[in-house]
């Protein structure tokens, strides 16, 4: 999985719980929360809709590191290790 799947997955994920987002708009270095206006539980409900979808499982304690578009590619990058490419 390269890191273009990684952000349409992150944004495919989002839209589960804000299916009025959109996604061109949406910049990758500002808080998804505050872009989105995502209160917690519908962000934790991103984070199982991730964890379905790449069987890759995030840790209560790593949810701060998750807030851009960015840092969600980079943490699943890290997450995956070497299957992403």
């Amino acid at each position: 999985m390269n890191r273009d799947e990684l952000k349409q997955a992150v944004l495919d994920s989002l839209a589960a719980v804000a299916p009025e987002m959109n996604a061109a708009e949406l910049r990758q270095d500002e808080p998804l929360r505050e872009q989105l206006d995502l209160d917690s539980f519908d962000f934790l409900q991103a984070l199982v809709e991730l964890d379905r979808k790449l069987s890759v499982s995030i840790p209560e304690s790593d949810y701060g590191r998750l807030t851009t578009l960015e840092a969600c590619v980079d943490y699943l990058a890290g997450r995956l290790g070497e299957q992403v490419h």
